[in-house]
């Protein structure tokens, strides 16, 4: 039992710095343009292989 004390802190400060994060994510702009996303999904530029050095 003495250590649900310790833990059920540790774990509500945990939930809040995740939700911080987000929140901060959201205002910041990290989730902005999503139909830009699933468009750069189907492009294949990285499948290249990369030309050779000579």
């Amino acid at each position: 039992m003495e250590m649900l004390t310790f833990l059920i802190p540790v774990a509500i400060l945990l939930g809040l710095t995740g939700l911080g994060a987000f929140i901060w994510a959201v205002r910041t702009g990290q989730f902005d343009d999503p139909q830009g996303d699933a468009a750069r999904i189907l492009t294949d530029n990285e499948d290249r292989p990369l030309p050779d050095r000579h």
